[in-house]
């Protein structure tokens, strides 16, 4: 089984649409442009047109951050699906562990927003991860199974090119810390486990990325992890020298790892 390696950079509120549009063309500078791997940039709502625009013709990607569940209506400051399906987007975050915490959006809640995607031309990249807390309490596989299956549910059916998950613990989200590769290769075995229960052998197909402080430094490693399928990558990925080396990484690991038959 092969899995195309997948790189998302998730700019969260950073960039103005002139910075964006001038850091795309940085990285399209220096990285070939091939499809061997899935580039994914994430900025702003305000810079997703453009974006798109300038990476037209392209191999590289765009995601947005966030989407509501509901296609119109009275939701003031929400983005629906077909908005951003309209200006040529191709991926959305949901669940990340900000829109959690900061703005309590539930499991349920997210499971309308993935059954909202997964209907459309958009693929999902559906974050799942334990708080430091729950990791000290033990309940690190129970928070992973709870938010697989609430977020998962009522999907009729799961077609794993139109599907990724990213295996984000929150305590290593923009704190420098970063999970062992025993606690990834752990988590990423356990989030597998989950998918293939619900879903059969198209769950074992789904990517599985690893998102918290992912750099230039660690990211060779924690690409040699079993179950590890590419990146969300955030405060690297708003640096043209890191995000680059990081995709060059993961560029000279394909043959090794990505290419290799089941």
């Amino acid at each position: 089984m092969i899995i195309k390696p997948i790189i998302a950079g998730n700019w969260k509120m950073h960039k103005s649409n002139d910075e964006s549009i001038s850091f795309v063309g940085k990285i399209q500078k220096r990285i070939l442009d091939d499809e061997l791997t899935e580039i994914i940039f994430c900025p702003p709502f305000t810079s997703l047109f453009s974006i798109v625009g300038t990476l037209d013709n392209s191999s590289f990607s765009v995601g947005a951050q966030n989407v509501h569940c509901d296609s119109h209506g009275a939701f003031t400051g929400e983005i629906s699906v077909n908005m951003l399906d309209s200006i040529g987007v191709k991926y959305v975050i949901i669940g990340h562990s900000e829109r959690r915490h900061i703005f309590d959006e539930s499991d349920h809640f997210i499971n309308e927003k993935i059954i909202a995607v997964n209907s459309s031309n958009l693929i999902p990249i559906f974050c799942i991860g334990e708080t430091l807390e729950q990791r000290e309490s033990g309940l690190t596989d129970k928070i992973i199974k709870e938010q697989i299956e609430l977020g998962m549910a009522k999907l009729d059916s799961i077609d794993p090119k139109k599907f990724i998950v990213a295996y984000e613990p929150v305590w290593a989200i923009g704190t420098g810390k970063t999970a062992s590769v025993l606690q990834v290769e752990d988590a990423h075995l356990k989030i597998k486990t989950n998918l293939r229960i619900l879903f059969g052998s198209k769950g074992e197909e789904i990517p599985v990325l690893y998102g918290g402080s992912v750099n230039e430094n660690n990211a060779e490693s924690l690409l040699k992890v079993d179950g590890v399928n590419g990146f969300l990558i955030g405060g690297a990925s708003l640096k043209v020298d890191s995000f680059c080396e990081i995709i060059d990484i993961v560029k000279i690991n394909i043959n090794t790892k990505f290419l290799q038959g089941p």
